[in-house]
C-alpha cells in the first residue's frame, strides 16, 4: 500500500513540476506579447486559411464580432474569452483610418490576458467584393435544396447555406 501511495505522489509532483514550467512559460510569452500593444490597442492577428488580413503589426484600437449570442465589441484589456464566430461581419477599428468590414463564414476568436485577440475564420472576404444579387440566388436555391433534402446530413448542409447567404445579404 505504501509503495502505491510513494508512486502516486512520484508521479503527482513530475505532473505539477511540469505545470510549473509550462505556467512559467506562458507567462514569458504573454509578457511578450503585452509589450507589443499600445496603451489602448490590442495585438490583433485575423486571418483565414488563404489569406492573412492582420497580423499584429497594424495598431487596433477596437474589433466587433458576430457571434451565437449577438455582436461583442473587443477593446484592449477585454475580459479574456474563447468563441465561435457565426457567420457575419467583422468590423476592425484601426487607430488610424477608416473601419475595415470584412465577412466570415464561420471561425473562432481568442482574447487573452495580454490584450492579443486572434481570429481564425474558415472563410473570410472583404465586405466590399461581396455580390448581393448572387447571395439571393444561392439562398434561392438552397431553400429549394433544404425543402427537398431527403437526408439529415442534405438538411443540415442546406440548412448551413441558407444561414450563410442570409448573413451576406445582411452584410451587404
Amino acid at each position: 500500500m505504501s509503495s502505491v501511495v510513494f508512486r502516486l505522489c512520484s508521479r503527482s509532483s513530475r505532473v505539477f513540476g511540469r505545470a510549473a514550467v509550462f505556467k512559467q512559460a506562458q507567462r514569458n510569452y504573454a509578457e511578450a506579447a503585452a509589450a507589443v500593444a499600445q496603451p489602448g490597442q490590442m495585438a490583433f492577428t485575423f486571418a483565414c486559411p488563404s489569406e492573412v488580413f492582420y497580423d499584429s503589426s497594424t495598431a487596433v484600437k477596437q474589433v466587433d464580432v458576430s457571434t451565437s449570442t449577438g455582436s461583442i465589441g473587443i477593446l484592449a484589456n477585454h475580459v479574456p474569452t474563447l468563441g465561435v464566430l457565426q457567420p457575419g461581419v467583422i468590423s476592425v477599428y484601426e487607430a488610424e483610418g477608416p473601419v475595415k468590414k470584412f465577412f466570415v463564414s464561420s471561425g473562432s476568436y481568442c482574447v487573452n490576458e495580454d490584450a492579443s485577440v486572434q481570429i481564425n475564420a474558415e472563410e473570410a472576404v472583404p465586405v466590399e467584393q461581396l455580390d448581393k444579387e448572387l447571395a439571393r440566388a444561392n439562398l434561392s436555391k438552397a431553400q429549394s435544396e433544404f425543402s427537398s433534402a431527403a437526408t439529415e446530413v442534405a438538411k443540415v448542409e442546406a440548412q448551413i447555406a441558407i444561414e450563410c447567404n442570409e448573413a451576406i445579404i445582411n452584410a451587404v
